[in-house]
């Protein structure tokens, strides 16, 4: 399945009794508004609100990083989401919480699993109609979601510090601002140095975007990503400020036909606050 979705294609979907479609937006740092405000006010008919937050670990230090298996299985659950279900993420403004929710999806063993893309801004362009108020979920007679995590997508610390340590044996890409990356601009949360780890590759996940928020055609990301350093068999780990732009990476490799790979889920946020982990502070 192919991981992204026009508008007009969705549509086609609404009727269809496996699609559950997913509200995904969450404000990121630097963001102030309301997601459970803005998804009453307006959203896809059917969609259901998928809290970020909620999908995280709540014993972390570390932003909305990869919850257990069973608090991921009870809230997808709870959702609707069954092991037959084709799942449609969307975000209301931008498209990195919706990878994210496409991302975790796979990542718990759910290949079903697409992003609307250019979100509920393409959607309204589409001349769509939009529901208000709460969605109630439907009972369900199908198979429970079962979730078969899928370890090698996901990447820690350590596994970071090997690559580091044995430059060539992955690619790193980071999908924060390049100036961040470089460390001329500070990063969000307070008190954090910007920089980035050895050997990574600088790629601002908005770099995979045109400028009404969809993703580029497969020819032109599979051209950044070559520009990048990735070449045909190498492993690539996805990278940014906590995990979430990074899935967008994530989900362009997958869109360009360059196959699944991982994502460092502590990212910036993780690595910049661990005493002794080398940070770069110089263009690469």
């Amino acid at each position: 399945m192919h991981p992204l979705i026009s508008a007009e294609d969705l549509d086609r979907c609404l009727s269809h009794d496996d699609v559950v479609i997913l509200d995904a937006t969450q404000a990121l740092p630097g963001q102030k508004f309301d997601p459970q405000t803005c998804f009453l006010s307006g959203h896809i008919p059917g969609a259901r609100r998928f809290d970020i937050d909620a999908f995280s670990d709540p014993d972390s230090p570390l932003p909305h990083t990869v919850p257990g298996q069973a608090r991921f299985t009870r809230l997808a659950r709870a959702l609707g989401v069954h092991d037959g279900a084709h799942i449609i993420f969307y975000d209301q403004k931008g498209v990195a919480c919706a990878a994210r929710g496409w991302w975790l999806m796979g990542l718990f063993g759910h290949d079903r699993t697409q992003v609307l893309d250019g979100g509920l801004p393409a959607w309204q362009e589409a001349g769509l109609r939009l529901e208000t108020g709460p969605t109630p979920v439907p009972a369900q007679d199908t198979p429970p979601f079962v979730a078969r995590p899928r370890i090698r997508r996901l990447k820690g610390l350590g596994d970071m510090l090997d690559i580091v340590h044995a430059p060539g044996s992955s690619l790193i890409l980071d999908a924060r601002a390049h100036g961040r990356f470089t460390g001329e601009q500070p990063e969000p949360r307070a008190g954090m140095p910007s920089g980035h780890m050895p050997g990574a590759s600088s790629m601002p996940y908005t770099t995979l975007l045109t400028d009404d928020g969809r993703m580029r055609p497969p020819h032109e990301l599979r051209q950044i990503f070559a520009a990048a350093g990735m070449r045909p068999g190498m492993e690539a780990v996805c990278t940014c400020g906590s995990g979430m732009t990074a899935c967008v990476l994530a989900l362009g490799l997958v869109a360009a036909g360059l196959g699944q790979h991982a994502v460092y889920d502590g990212s910036w946020a993780e690595w910049a606050s661990t005493p002794g982990t080398p940070i770069v502070t110089r263009d690469a």
